[in-house]
């Protein structure tokens, strides 16, 4: 499996934008919050692997 790398760019509602940080794009992923660490913020960076997000400790 691969690892990707994100940073919560918005946060609306109940989704999150996250934006690639591992290669170069502006594209943005909206993903629905309960699929990502409770705790998040805008600016929070986040490794998705093996189906799960985590926060990475900066």
């Amino acid at each position: 499996m691969e690892t990707f790398y994100y940073v919560v760019e918005s946060i609306e509602s109940d989704y999150a934008n996250l934006r690639r940080t591992d290669i170069e794009s502006d594209d943005l992923k909206l993903v629905a919050r309960a699929l990502l660490p409770p705790e998040i913020t805008e600016g929070t960076k986040l490794k998705y692997e093996m189906l799960q997000y985590s926060i990475v400790e900066q």
